[in-house]
């Protein structure tokens, strides 16, 4: 048996995909509340756990609808120096996203500014963008935190890794009850043709700009995001994208796994006479294997 995944409230969350200044610009706008409370409550992450984990499945949203090929899957990973040892996140073209902390409990006093302390919670470390195209081997490129802060660490890694000029903003916002207030992010990319007044236009525009919170709480849309970062050039919106929460992992996967591991390993797992538990890191659900089960297993993997 094994205990039924919770669903998201999908139809909430979505991206906007856009262009302008006669496509010298492309951008992307999310709002992503409903996939970081929904993912706060499957992992039980404390408010700067969730903050950390709400930029990045925000994010992996958002890059995720990069991608050209309808197969193609978008990982990000995080291994740091901090308290919260690292992050996962993984993200289909479809937007479905899916991720965890390794550390969910951390606890941290506020920075210096009041807010969750997210670059202290990461410190140091290394952010790895993976992307499996269906080639022979994915494609990885690695750079460096800059700050910890995740949207920074980000704009670094479209520089240096793609060289694509980028301005990333990402944040979450808490309830006093530590659950989800506002979640949301933009990720903003230059053409190599763009001309000087249309970047120094944006810097501008970017430069008034509140928080994404900010924005998100006095109820400003995606496209309502777009519109301020593009002010004083012309929009295109080009789609508008659902994005949730959600994990491909069955009792069949599982299994797959499980053959995989080798029939001595099976076999030792029997002889012990104990059913087994196996636990999916990105949703948390549980698959419980009968040593009847693990028989059968064993048969499958022998053939």
């Amino acid at each position: 048996m094994s205990c039924c995944k919770p669903v998201q409230n999908k139809g909430i969350d979505y991206i906007i995909r856009a262009t302008g200044a006669n496509h010298q610009v492309r951008i992307f706008a999310a709002t992503t509340r409903e996939t970081v409370e929904y993912a706060r409550q499957i992992h039980g992450t404390s408010p700067v756990a969730t903050a950390a984990l709400g930029r990045l499945l925000t994010a992996g949203a958002m890059m995720g609808c990069m991608q050209k090929g309808e197969e193609d899957v978008l990982t990000l990973q995080i291994k740091c120096s901090g308290p919260i040892k690292g992050l996962t996140v993984t993200a289909d073209s479809k937007a479905n996203v899916k991720g965890y902390v390794d550390n969910p409990v951390v606890m941290l006093p506020p920075n210096a500014q009041g807010k969750l302390d997210v670059g202290g919670a990461l410190d140091m470390g290394v952010m790895s963008v993976i992307k499996d195209m269906g080639l022979k081997e994915p494609y990885v490129g690695q750079t460096h935190l800059v700050s910890g802060e995740i949207a920074e660490d980000l704009a670094y890694y479209f520089a240096t890794s793609e060289q694509v000029n980028s301005s990333v903003a990402l944040g979450v916002l808490m309830e006093k009850d530590n659950t989800v207030k506002q979640a949301g992010g933009f990720i903003l990319q230059l053409m190599p043709f763009a001309e000087e007044e249309v970047i120094e236009q944006l810097e501008k525009n970017i430069g008034k700009l509140p928080s994404v919170t900010t924005m998100l709480e006095e109820g400003n849309t995606p496209e309502d995001m777009i519109a301020r970062i593009l002010e004083g050039l012309d929009m295109e919106i080009l789609d508008k994208i659902p994005t949730a929460f959600e994990c491909n992992c069955s009792k069949e996967r599982v299994e797959a796994a499980i053959i995989s591991i080798g029939k001595d390993e099976i076999q030792s797992m029997i002889d012990e006479g104990e059913p087994i538990e196996v636990n999916c890191h990105f949703c948390s659900s549980h698959y419980i294997f009968s040593v009847d089960e693990l028989k059968e297993i064993l048969e499958k993997a022998a053939n």
